[in-house]
């Protein structure tokens, strides 16, 4: 159908759904307009794995517009640094960025470097609270990664190290090029993929630090930037 049948036929639709609903009446869309006019809803409530922990997607939490204002100031405003890393007795650099913030100088240690938290940045806590409201949890941390294309990405590994609270929840926020993000059980070696879309949510939990390991695998088909911030719970000594 041409471009005027089809926002009429949508408008038509749209407006006799509206109705009907109002009315209770039992009636359905054809297709074409169904598909248009809902989203499908994302069950956070859904384990999306299958034993030995919990993970929860709650999909895109910020419109279109909102998360592209968060990216520009994500990349913008944050001081970013190459990550460090000791391996084999060598400091590596990579070419991904990082960052880490919180609301005391924490300091977190993983990959054998230890960092000092910056105090929240403006963005950085209204970020915070619309997570604690979306998942009900509390943070005091958060560690963001800066992977600028395809060719960057994380290897297998697990967040479990001491300076957090075991078992404790780690909000997963992703702005930028969308990413397919793996677990893969530690025994069974047992495989759960998504998709992480831009400005959408995921939440691990429980045991799922302890039982499974998770990775972000490069990619050719991503060219642009993708900025990952995880909201964490230090645990004070």
């Amino acid at each position: 159908m041409d471009n005027l049948s089809y926002s009429v036929g949508y408008l038509f639709a749209f407006t006799f759904k509206t109705v009907f609903i109002l009315l209770d009446c039992n009636w359905t869309l054809p297709e074409i307009y169904k598909m248009k006019l809902f989203d499908i809803k994302v069950d956070h409530n859904k384990n999306l794995l299958p034993k030995g922990g919990t993970v929860n997607y709650y999909g895109k939490i910020f419109m279109d517009n909102e998360a592209e204002d968060y990216l520009d100031k994500l990349l913008n405003h944050i001081e970013w640094k190459n990550d460090e890393a000791i391996i084999f007795g060598k400091k590596i650099i990579t070419k991904r960025k990082v960052a880490w913030y919180g609301e005391k100088p924490f300091q977190y240690t993983y990959s054998k470097t230890t960092k000092q938290a910056l105090p929240w940045t403006t963005e950085l806590l209204t970020l915070k609270n619309k997570v604690e409201h979306e998942t009900g949890e509390t943070y005091n941390s958060c560690l963001l990664n800066l992977y600028h294309d395809g060719s960057e990405g994380m290897a297998w590994h697990s967040d479990g190290e001491k300076d957090l609270k075991k078992n404790g929840a780690i909000a997963s926020l992703s702005f930028g090029s969308e990413r397919k993000f793996a677990f893969k059980h530690k025994e069974t070696k047992e495989k759960v993929e998504l998709i992480l879309e831009h400005g959408s949510l995921l939440v691990m939990k429980d045991e799922t630090q302890t039982n499974w390991l998770h990775r972000l695998p490069p990619t050719t088909k991503s060219q642009h930037p993708r900025v990952n911030l995880t909201f964490r719970t230090i645990i004070e000594n």
